[in-house]
């Protein structure tokens, strides 16, 4: 007989009894193991840790045991526990390898642990999620991340960290069986020796503590074992660009290249691409920190977008990637939120330039006209040019001033920048440049530089500013003023200027009557404009009366938003994580190479590299 309450509305007693036999739903499985495999790692590290207490009748099973077998299991459910640690994310994630390493580890952890405590609960925990694990093992079935093998590096300084740090609770948990008071040094010596497997300063009643032996130096072998994994597997490269996929991309900016502006940064050398079934659309990503990050509007033809968007999304999901899209128009934004179900959020605005209504006449751009012309009495020309037109010589001078006049260590730039100048393939490309003569410059009248990528035929957008320290400021404002003036005789009508981020929050919270959250916003803003170009290149972009753009964040759902900010913020080098410079390999020429997932599918096979 089943019981209800309320009526109708409620879920009867065997409805409830019967969805508790069954579990949790298949979607939330991976969420759910990587959660309980942080709890089980821990109580694995915690029984290898702290002395056992002879509380239960169980434990004269020690008794007859051998004498180093305890030590030995209390090592191992240590050193089991930090790995489960280290699965919990890939678990997460869906990750295949993660799956098959901790079904592996859980019996061997819960087998050690029972040996060292004979702890029912802690046996019975490592159980269930293992056969939770079986149970949902067609959950786990994403691929493996792009990696190099400096990540061996970073698993050394973390794990080496991580060792000691726990060496010294171990150390400090055995307290009753220390001789004297050994200070902090002696501790940190002790444990130091301990995790190259030999015995250090600290002594112990009745000689050798083996169970403090054992796991100090089980956590310097995991140490080794799992830097010596990183270093040594093959390598997963992240995608990158053929020449194939870039003569077909080219075909396609040929032919639509003059609806978005940021079609041609789809070019850059280091995005990956997946074509759409026909050919006729493509979505370019790079992925970062677990994140598959697109920006702009998928190139090509907008009816085949959607065939493109699928095979985006059908490569997230075979990686287990988090999808986002950075910049896109308010039609791109449309549809990728129609096409998969993501939701979308106005990140800022383009501003972008009509040739034919720009002047430097009237009140608005009064100081932009006196600060072109004070520039231009001090000596400064200008020229503005296709790349096609310079010279071999010229172009090399400018790329070197370039990379010297650069502010970071760091190329900077992703949704909007082509991280290349003067390539044969981009002669299309504009060229601004600013002159005075200077003997003592290494590049001689050379002073600025700007540099425009194609959009469509009749339109460029900025891609890059870079200017002498030692010349007069505003060089950028007079080579965008040179190039919109000059833009006519090279058959430009529009110009894109540079992305204002949260450019209409800026604007609302200055005006009069504006609410006090708004108020509060804009002045979070302005605070942060102190690490990003946030309000300058807001105010840098209002100089020149352009009309904007809204550009949009494409994501799955808002506990995304943070991964993705900080992916994008690594995309554009704003944030570097890469290894110091002399652990960096070179990059050799890429080569085809389809992802490992997809089964052949002819001409327009997703390609990686």
């Amino acid at each position: 007989m089943s019981v209800t309450v309320d009526g109708d509305k409620s879920e009867s007693v065997p409805s409830r009894m019967s969805r508790l036999l069954r579990g949790p739903r298949a979607e939330k499985v991976p969420s759910l193991v990587g959660t309980a495999c942080t709890f089980i790692g821990l109580i694995d590290i915690a029984a290898g840790v702290f002395p056992r207490f002879r509380t239960s009748r169980m434990h004269a099973v020690a008794e007859v045991l051998p004498g180093t077998l305890g030590p030995l299991s209390a090592a191992l459910s240590l050193g089991v526990g930090v790995l489960l640690l280290l699965l919990a994310h890939g678990l997460k994630r869906h990750k295949r390898r993660a799956w098959r390493a901790a079904v592996i580890l859980l019996p061997v952890g819960a087998a050690a642990q029972f040996v060292y405590r004979h702890s029912v609960i802690g046996v019975l925990f490592s159980l269930l999620l293992l056969a939770l694990l079986l149970r949902h093992r067609g959950e786990f079935a994403a691929l493996p991340d792009p990696r190099s093998r400096w990540k061996a590096l970073a698993n050394f300084v973390l794990m080496g960290a991580g060792s000691i740090a726990l060496g010294l609770v171990i150390v400090s948990a055995h307290p009753g069986k220390v001789v004297g008071s050994p200070g902090l040094s002696d501790r940190l010596e002790h444990v130091l020796y301990g995790l190259f497997g030999v015995e250090g300063p600290v002594g112990y009643r009745g000689g050798v503590d083996w169970t403090v032996g054992y796991s100090l130096g089980a956590l310097g072998l995991l140490t080794a074992i799992t830097t010596i994994y990183l270093a040594f597997r093959p390598e997963h490269p992240v995608a990158r660009l053929t020449e194939d996929d870039e003569s077909r991309l080219r075909a396609l900016l040929d032919k639509h290249g003059g609806r978005d502006s940021l079609g041609h940064f789809a070019l850059r050398r280091d995005k990956g691409v997946v074509f759409s079934p026909s050919g006729k659309a493509a979505v370019c990503y790079r992925v970062v920190s677990g994140v598959m990050l697109a920006s702009g509007d998928p190139i090509g033809d907008v009816e085949a977008w959607p065939g493109a968007i699928e095979r985006f999304m059908d490569e997230a999901k075979a990686h287990s990637w988090t999808p986002a899209v950075m910049g896109c128009s308010e039609t791109g934004g449309e549809v990728w939120t129609r096409e998969t179900g993501l939701d979308a959020l106005e990140l800022g605005d383009e501003a972008v330039v009509d040739v034919a209504d720009f002047s430097l006449t009237g009140r608005a751009m009064r100081n932009v006209r006196q600060m072109v012309k004070r520039i231009e009495r001090n000596g400064y020309t200008t020229r503005v040019r296709r790349a096609r037109d310079l010279s071999d010589g010229e172009l090399e001078r400018i790329r070197r001033a370039a990379a010297d006049w650069r502010g970071t260590d760091t190329e900077r730039g992703f949704s909007m920048a082509l991280g290349r100048i003067g390539d044969p393939a981009d002669g299309d490309a504009v060229i601004a440049t600013a002159h005075k003569e200077d003997p003592d410059s290494p590049y001689g009248d050379l002073k600025a530089i700007i540099h425009f990528v194609p959009w469509g035929t009749d339109g460029m957008s900025l891609e890059l500013m870079r200017r002498d320290r030692s010349a007069d400021p505003g060089m950028n404002e007079l080579l965008i003023v040179a190039a919109l003036q000059a833009s006519p005789k090279l058959g430009i009508e529009r110009v894109s200027l540079n992305f204002a981020m949260f450019r209409s929050a800026l604007a609302r919270g200055e005006k009069l009557g504006a609410g006090p959250v708004l108020r509060v916003w804009r002045g979070l803003l302005v605070f942060l404009s102190r690490w990003f170009q946030i309000e300058s290149l807001y105010k840098f972009n209002a100089k020149f009366q352009p009309r904007w753009e809204p550009r949009f964040v494409v994501y799955r759902n808002a506990r995304d938003l943070p991964r993705i900010g900080f992916a994008a913020m690594q995309a554009e080098g704003f944030v570097d994580l890469a290894p110091p410079r002399p652990f960096r390999r070179r990059s050799s020429a890429p080569t085809a190479r389809p992802c490992a997932h997809l089964a052949p599918r002819g001409e327009h096979e997703v390609r990686a590299a």
